[in-house]
């Protein structure tokens, strides 16, 4: 089995994340993705504080597919530089992990 990750990712939008959501999973980069309405960003940039409403993705995949998800990311994000980190899942159930395993695999693996 492959090492199962979480990644988190801001966007500005609901759109935005539902366009880069259909993107991971329709190409098994993601065997799913959480959108998380308004959370509130406090951040520096360019020297100044700033502060927005922001979505974030919660995204499930293995450390197998990580690189091609950050450069898909990248590619279909409006940020110049977008959050993109991702944690190690040490453990859950069994059969969920399995299936992220299998929905992250591509189609000719499977």
């Amino acid at each position: 089995m492959a090492e199962p990750l979480i990644v988190y990712v801001t966007v500005p939008s609901k759109k935005d994340g539902e366009r880069i959501a259909h993107r991971l999973v329709e190409t098994h980069l993601a065997a799913c993705v959480n959108i998380i309405p308004h959370v509130e960003s406090i951040y520096r940039w360019k020297g100044r504080i700033q502060m927005e409403g922001e979505f974030l993705l919660i995204i499930k995949t293995v450390r197998s597919q990580l690189n091609d998800l950050i450069k898909k990311i990248e590619k279909l994000h409006s940020y110049e530089v977008p959050e993109i980190v991702a944690l190690p899942i040490v453990g859950g159930s069994a059969r969920y992990l399995n299936w992220l395993d299998d929905e992250t695999r591509p189609e000719g693996e499977k």
